[in-house]
């Protein structure tokens, strides 16, 4: 059992196990929400759409965390506001801020002569995750999690069934807003852990594959958080061996556990 204790005798294996179950239950809780509405393309946009204000708080000296959830409030903000305008359809309105944005970013990062800390902000760096980074990961998930469990009932309803839910007096548009302020909260902290590229998948892949095992919400839930748990601690083991990277191997087993829930779905179904 040495292969399983060993990594643990190091604070920054610690501290990336800590923080990679603490994004994992922070991005499948609300990635369910997002495959249920059909907002993945909203998701992987806000996960990209970032990266402006990551740079600008970097040549600033300013907060890297303040500067993601800045341009991601910013960004969930614009997308709404010309979803909103019946010219543009909603996925035009992402598109068109999805790619701005990001463009914006990579211009900022070209006038730096390094990319060496600016790559982190794309791959993420989990192993270095700070006391104080675990604090605000935590804090961020307390917040969601706790929000997503106070307004159940509404965002269930909004998702299933938004005209009904404006005939009982409920607001489809505000429960989105709030939606999209707590899903750029959850991929600001999911950086941290696999990178501006990769936030995406830990919010789509483990809910997707909660999604063929259950068509009940909670249990969609706690399918995926462990999922995302499971996967973000055998990724991390995966990257101590075998020495590659920790994002995009917590990214991979997520991946590989979708591949199996297929796969075993598809062999035990009904013919």
């Amino acid at each position: 059992m040495s292969w399983l204790f060993d990594p643990l005798q190091h604070a920054f294996m610690q501290s990336a196990l800590l923080a990679a179950a603490l994004v994992g239950v922070t991005c499948a809780t609300i990635g369910v929400y997002v495959v249920l509405r059909r907002m993945a393309f909203i998701g992987d946009a806000l996960a990209h759409t970032i990266l402006p204000g990551l740079v600008v708080a970097y040549l600033f000296g300013w907060s890297l965390l303040g500067g993601a959830l800045a341009a991601g409030l910013a960004s969930a903000l614009v997308i709404s506001w010309l979803a909103r305008r019946e010219a543009i359809r909603e996925d035009t309105a992402i598109g068109i801020v999805f790619t701005g944005m990001f463009a914006l970013g990579v211009l900022l990062m070209s006038t730096q002569r390094s990319f060496r800390d600016l790559s982190q902000m794309l791959f993420g760096n989990i192993l270095g995750v700070t006391s104080i980074d675990l604090l605000l990961i935590a804090g961020v998930a307390l917040l969601v999690v706790a929000a997503l469990a106070l307004f159940h009932k509404e965002l269930e309803l909004t998702s299933v069934d938004p005209l009904y839910a404006q005939i009982v007096g409920l607001s489809p548009d505000l429960v989105r807003y709030a939606l999209l302020f707590l899903l750029a909260l959850t991929v600001v902290v999911g950086i941290q852990a696999v990178g501006v590229v990769l936030t995406s998948a830990l919010l789509i892949t483990p809910a997707a594959a909660a999604a063929l095992l259950s068509n009940r919400l909670p249990r969609m839930m706690l399918i995926a958080t462990l999922v995302a748990v499971g996967s973000g601690v055998g990724g991390l083991y995966a990257s101590y061996y075998f020495n590659v990277s920790s994002g995009a191997a917590i990214v991979l087993a997520c991946t590989a556990c979708f591949g199996v829930v297929w796969l075993a779905r598809a062999v035990l179904a009904p013919r």
